[in-house]
């Protein structure tokens, strides 16, 4: 297929992982010596994958708290991570999220100490109230925040529930007390598709319209230690529950879909594992022979989603379960996949510690390895990392800010930045297109991507260097007559910042960085 060279425009990031572990087929890399030689690549528009939908990150905890700070600092925030904008010098002012997660809370908040959750930052507030009635002044800074990504053009608002409301809990707190069964008893389902509705209507009413509705966050886990709210799920509720919130989303007359069913790790999309009945979400939920199919639905999304937790190392883990999953997906053409939640956990065998906030490159480097072995592997279709905002000391978040509820600093990542590479150059419509090494020993070693505008006007690849050295590249367009390039690093010393590593018709991809190169007509 060629593309009009009138309209051209390519972005590229490529990325080297901080392992530097080994590509092999998919991509990863292996620990190099310099390399002196050009490495040369070969990208093909005309040979698409799947379609990417958005990137995103949710408001969960902290932005009920930095949603009502003084308004400069909120609104620097929210540049940071809803921006489109570019500065004097043309470089980006945020990365432009193409989707923000809305914690639908469940009342935890209004219990104080008696809710059980230690941690005040981790209680959610709730429109809805313990005698039935509703509050939309509640959830204030959350809503400020939706309402911040609206009017800065994000495209998609999705609404998700950690725990059903506490007035409808068997045991009225918002985590469970029973690791043998959900804490949502079967006549209180309605009354949850209800509040779930009613909540994306009331948005709606605020001016912040609902475009998914996600009710069932990892049901594999217990959550029966107070640690936030939560509650496990078996897929026959699951189903139960969406099939009522689908009638109720149609009584409202309204546009949103319904999200299922955020497995709290990728193999439990296509695999029973460890948890019997809760597991194994593609078939269950869209093989028609199922007892719990619900494709059918007229407001259910051919989406199947789910969480890249514990499946990131070592390398055989992230590439096996990624390659399983795709392979199973393509036994169900019909549906696409969301990896709708990622941060750094646990000590990844050795490779990178959850603990202790790094504002450095390292975990950017790590999320880069992640975010593309999602994409390229698994064939994710869209990628949101857990929180946006975090006050922990833990790498969890894209910002951080001083745990203060009134006011405080806040202070960006480079784990902010690593995917604005991203998402602020791979806009929803683009298709994921064939990108692959064709020279040079580099070239087994940097991770690369790319995509194509929805109607070929444009090309976003992608790559990370996490090696000691630079990396000197080229890249050969199939079929296409290439304009000026633009390039955007994000290093130790720059924070996506557009500057020019073009030598002749190589590109020096300097070390430890990831790197989106925009071409031009």
């Amino acid at each position: 297929m060629r593309i009009n060279n009138k309209f051209v425009q390519i972005a590229l990031v490529i990325f080297l992982t901080g392992s530097c572990q080994s590509v092999q087929k998919n991509g990863l890399t292996h620990r190099r010596e310099k390399v002196e030689e050009v490495s040369e690549f070969f990208i093909d528009p005309g040979s698409t994958h799947q379609t990417i939908d958005n990137f995103g990150a949710s408001d969960a905890w902290s932005c009920q708290f930095v949603g009502q700070w003084p308004l400069d600092k909120r609104k620097e925030i929210a540049g940071l991570l809803f921006s489109k904008d570019l500065d004097q010098n043309q470089n980006p002012e945020g990365i432009g999220l193409s989707l923000w997660r809305f914690n639908l809370g469940a009342g935890s908040a209004s219990q104080g100490d008696q809710s059980g959750i230690k941690d005040e930052w981790r209680r959610a507030e709730s429109f809805l109230q313990r005698d039935g009635s509703y509050n939309w002044e509640n959830q204030k800074g959350q809503v400020w925040f939706a309402k911040e990504a609206k009017e800065r053009a994000v495209e998609n608002i999705l609404v998700f529930a950690n725990s059903p409301s506490v007035n409808f809990t068997r045991n009225g707190k918002a985590y469970s007390g029973s690791k043998e069964q959900s804490n949502l008893p079967r006549e209180n389902y309605g009354d949850f598709a209800v509040y779930l509705a009613k909540a994306a209507e009331g948005l709606e009413k605020m001016g912040i319209p609902v475009d998914i509705i996600s009710p069932v966050n990892e049901p594999q886990w217990d959550w029966a230690d107070g640690g936030q709210e939560g509650t496990p799920f078996w897929n026959n509720e699951i189903a139960e529950i969406v099939r009522l919130l689908d009638k109720e989303i149609d009584h409202r007359n309204l546009n949103a879909k319904i999200d299922i069913a955020e497995a709290a790790q990728i193999n439990y999309l296509y695999e029973q594992g460890n948890r019997p009945g809760r597991g194994a979400h593609i078939s269950s939920f869209f093989n028609e022979d199922s007892e719990n199919y619900i494709g059918d639905l007229a407001h259910v999304s051919p989406t199947i989603s789910g969480h890249s937790y514990f499946t990131t190392s070592p390398e055989a883990t992230l590439l096996g379960h990624r390659e399983k999953l795709a392979q199973h997906l393509s036994e169900q053409p019909d549906i696409k996949y969301w990896m709708s939640e990622y941060c750094i956990l646990g000590d990844n065998e050795g490779e990178i510690n959850g603990n202790k906030r790094d504002l450095g490159m390292p975990p950017a480097l790590y999320m880069a390895k992640v975010i593309h072995s999602d994409l390229v592997v698994s064939g994710a279709s869209a990628w949101h990392w857990w929180v946006a905002v975090s006050p922990y000391d833990y790498k969890d978040g894209l910002i951080y800010i001083d745990k203060n509820k009134t006011d405080g600093n806040y202070y960006p990542s480079k784990m902010l930045w690593a995917l604005g590479n991203y998402s602020r150059f791979i806009r929803p419509g683009y298709k994921r297109i064939d990108v692959k090494g064709r020279s040079g020993s580099a070239s087994e070693q940097l991770l690369l991507s790319g995509y194509v505008h929805p109607e070929k006007e444009e090309v976003v690849l992608v790559v990370v260097n996490a090696g000691t050295e630079d990396i000197r590249t080229k890249f050969n367009l199939s079929d296409t007559e290439m304009g000026t390039v633009s390039t955007y690093v994000t290093s130790a010393t720059r924070d996506l910042e557009k500057i020019d590593i073009q030598e002749g018709s190589n590109f020096i991809i300097p070390k430890e960085s990831i790197v989106t190169l925009v071409y031009r007509p």
